[in-house]
C-alpha cells in the first residue's frame, strides 16, 4: 500500500528563549515545543494529507499564539484540500482567524502573526502552498529546488537572506488580505519534500541543503538539516519536516496517529 512517511523536528535554537514555530502533520499538530529528535509518522496515500510549517513573527507579541492557531486550524481542515482553491479559501480564512483573536484579546495580542508553507499530498499530486518567507524544496535526483515563492523585499547587495516579509498571516493592526501562493506539482513515488522555518533556510545555503537531503534518509537527514542550522549558531527557531511518498507498503515506522 502506497504511503507518506514525515520525519518532523522542532527546537528554538540556540539563541531564542523560546520556540514560537509550529507544525503539522495530518491531524497531527507540534505546537510552540522542542523535540530534542526527529518525529516519525506514516501515512496511507489516499486522503489528502497536509503538512506544513509556521513561523510565528519575530519582535511581534504573541507569535507561538498565531502560529499555533493556523497549524490546529489547517490541521482540522486538511483531509478537505483537494484542490488549489480549497486551499486557498484555507488560508485566507487562517488569516482572518488571526486578525480576529488579536482583537478579541483587549489588545495583548495586537499585531500578532505567522508565516505558514507546507504541501497538501495527494494520489499523483501535490499542492504546494505559502504566505510568508517560510520554504517548501522538492528533492529529486536532479537537486532540490525551492517550489515555494519567498514573500519579502529585495535583497540588498551582498545579503543571501531577509528578516523581513511582505505578506503573513495577521502581522498587522487592522485587517489586512493575504494573496496565498498555491501551485500544484507531479508527485511520484521515492520524490521527497523539505518544509522548512528560515531558522533553518537563513543560516545554511541550499547547497548544503542539498547535499544533507542526497546523502542521508529522511530521519537521518532531519537530523543532519537541524545541526547544520546549530553549527551555523542557531539564530533563530528552527522547525522542518521532510516528507517522502512511496509505492512501498513495508515499513518499520509505528502507525501515525494524533497529538497536539
Amino acid at each position: 500500500m502506497p504511503y507518506v512517511a514525515v520525519s518532523a523536528l522542532s527546537h528554538p535554537g540556540l539563541l531564542r528563549e523560546r520556540n514560537e514555530d509550529s507544525l503539522v502533520a495530518g491531524p497531527w499538530t507540534l505546537c510552540a515545543t522542542v523535540t530534542e529528535n526527529p518525529q516519525t509518522l506514516v501515512f496511507p496515500l489516499g486522503t489528502p494529507l497536509v503538512v506544513a510549517v509556521a513561523d510565528g513573527l519575530g519582535g511581534h507579541p504573541s507569535g507561538d499564539v498565531a502560529s499555533s492557531l493556523v497549524a490546529r486550524r489547517i490541521a482540522s481542515v486538511g483531509s478537505l484540500l483537494t484542490g488549489e482553491d480549497l486551499v486557498r479559501d484555507a488560508l485566507v480564512a487562517c488569516n482572518r482567524a488571526v486578525h480576529e483573536a488579536a482583537s478579541d484579546e483587549g489588545g495583548e495580542l495586537t499585531g500578532m502573526g505567522t508565516t505558514v508553507a507546507g504541501v497538501v499530498v495527494l494520489p499523483g499530486s501535490a499542492l504546494v502552498f505559502n504566505v510568508g518567507d517560510s520554504r517548501v524544496y522538492a528533492a529529486s535526483p536532479d537537486g532540490l529546488r525551492q517550489v515555494s515563492v519567498d514573500d519579502s523585499p529585495p535583497l540588498e547587495p551582498g545579503r543571501r537572506t531577509t528578516s523581513l516579509v511582505t505578506q503573513c498571516l495577521g502581522g498587522s493592526v487592522g485587517y489586512h488580505a493575504v494573496h496565498p501562493h498555491v501551485t500544484t506539482a507531479p508527485l511520484t513515488p521515492g520524490e521527497r519534500y523539505l518544509i522548512c522555518t528560515d531558522g533553518l533556510s537563513d543560516p545554511v545555503t541550499t547547497d548544503v541543503l542539498d547535499a544533507v537531503m542526497r546523502e542521508h534518509d529522511d530521519v537521518r537527514a532531519a537530523f543532519e538539516l537541524w545541526k547544520c542550522a546549530i553549527a551555523a549558531g542557531g539564530p533563530d527557531n528552527i522547525t522542518l519536516a521532510v516528507v517522502r511518498v512511496t509505492d512501498d507498503g513495508g515499513t518499520d515506522e509505528s502507525p501515525a496517529g494524533s497529538g497536539s
